[in-house]
């Protein structure tokens, strides 16, 4: 029996925060927890792309950063391909690489030197990672000639690509993107939801993509989860979804369940609440 890509069990994570109550002087704030997931439940099987959709708060960001081992939850089990988040983390890191909209590089260093170190770093070795790097950069649409310029000098939309770029060049079994296209253009959307399916089809990786983008989830996903307030309100695929609730597309599916409408908003983590 196939091992599932993700198992998750009564997990729970909250967050300190200190708030002011109305009318209250300044100086007075009292601690309070943010609870950003209800002792959830999941399990993802292997290959496909499961998309989380859910507005800033909804615990989509939270539960990506419990599986990349970035969070500790403080309660229940999370595993990855039979792997504890928490107690096997290393063996999780082998597995697991993580796009986010917040991507992180040496800024001085140009894309082939930032992942070149990501190559080094996940015991790629450097044998044929200049002929990866350039193929997978100009499947994603980025121009050749900035593979060599230092990152400062890159527009966002071209280092959030390098970002994408570098975690398909370590092979992970399990992809984990959180808002991966937001600050592309619509062209440069297609490009990477395309580079995506393609390498699912070549590679079988498991991807967990978090989007506010209905459209990029209808279009990518295998089984869409909807959550708000850190619990799963509804879960299948996008066609079924619709179906089951009359619905013509996912977004009227969300407002029917929350009353709420999913804005493109950017992953916010302030004053101690993850979203």
């Amino acid at each position: 029996m196939d091992i599932p890509a993700i198992q998750i069990q009564g997990v729970r994570k909250a967050f300190r925060r200190r708030e002011r109550e109305s009318g209250a002087p300044w100086w007075r704030r009292e601690s309070r927890d943010k609870v950003a997931l209800h002792e959830l439940d999941l399990t993802v099987e292997a290959g496909g792309i499961t998309g989380i959709l859910g507005p800033n708060g909804s615990g989509k960001s939270t539960l990506i950063r419990i599986l990349g081992t970035l969070l500790t939850p403080d309660a229940g089990k999370a595993l990855v391909f039979g792997r504890d988040v928490v107690t096997e983390a290393l063996e999780v890191r082998r597995h697991v690489n993580r796009v986010s909209v917040e991507a992180a590089f040496f800024k001085e260093l140009s894309p082939w030197e930032n992942m070149l170190y990501a190559a080094r770093l996940y015991g790629s070795g450097s044998g044929g990672t200049r002929r990866r790097v350039v193929d997978v950069l100009q499947r994603l649409g980025l121009p050749i000639d900035v593979i060599d310029q230092p990152m400062k000098q890159l527009s966002r939309g071209q280092q959030q690509k390098v970002a994408i770029a570098r975690s398909f060049l370590t092979a992970p079994s399990l992809l984990l993107m959180d808002e991966p296209t937001t600050g592309l253009d619509p062209r440069s959307k297609k490009e990477v939801q395309t580079v995506l399916e393609q390498l699912r089809a070549e590679r079988d990786i498991t991807v967990l993509l978090c989007t506010h983008d209905m459209d990029e989830a209808a279009a990518l996903c295998d089984r869409v989860l909807m959550m708000d307030g850190g619990k799963v309100l509804a879960d299948d695929t996008p066609e079924q979804l619709c179906r089951q609730f009359d619905a013509r597309t996912l977004e009227d599916v969300f407002m029917h369940l929350t009353g709420k409408t999913l804005e493109a908003e950017t992953e916010e983590e302030e004053a101690g609440v993850a979203t």
